[in-house]
């Protein structure tokens, strides 16, 4: 949605690996409910700790304003090649900015809409990585195990569409 707001025509360029992306989603979410349907055991897990970090979050934050500082400048040196570089560095704090600033060179004219398709691409799988990482840093080996093949579905079904379409 994001991506169509600020430009129509980088989303239509995009189209192809958000539906797949998107369906690979929907099937690996389905399949794990399923599952985990059939092994519900009755007891409900409780984990200890809060929702939210304030620490974590700052973090975060500065690593992004980091992060998008360091993709400006290599936009600015490198070109196309560098929005790829760029959106990919971006792309292991957040998806969103990447895909957003993007889609913000197509509407500016500074970029074709199907140039647009492997930086926004880079950002996802870049952003794959960093959702498995803190899988496996916040929920432990167990959980990661959970959400990796999802990750992994869905950027695979991402770059695939790209090479179909």
């Amino acid at each position: 949605i994001l991506i169509a707001v600020t430009d129509l025509a980088a989303f239509r360029a995009l189209l192809m690996p958000l539906l797949f992306s998107g369906a690979a989603a929907i099937v690996y979410a389905g399949a794990f409910t399923l599952w985990a349907l059939q092994a519900d055991s009755g007891k409900v897990e409780e984990t200890q700790g809060s929702a939210f970090s304030l620490n974590t979050a700052l973090i975060f934050a500065g690593i992004l304003a980091g992060v998008l500082l360091l993709a400006a400048a290599l936009q600015d040196w490198f070109g196309e090649a560098g929005v790829i570089v760029a959106a990919g560095a971006a792309g292991f704090a957040d998806t969103h900015a990447p895909a957003i600033s993007v889609a913000s060179l197509v509407a500016d004219g500074r970029l074709t809409p199907a140039a647009a398709v492997i930086p926004v691409l880079a950002a996802f799988s870049t952003n794959t990585v960093t959702k498995m990482v803190f899988a496996f840093t916040a929920g432990g080996p167990r959980f990661a195990l959970y959400v990796a093949p999802g990750q992994l579905l869905m950027l695979a079904a991402a770059w695939a569409a790209m090479l179909v379409a």
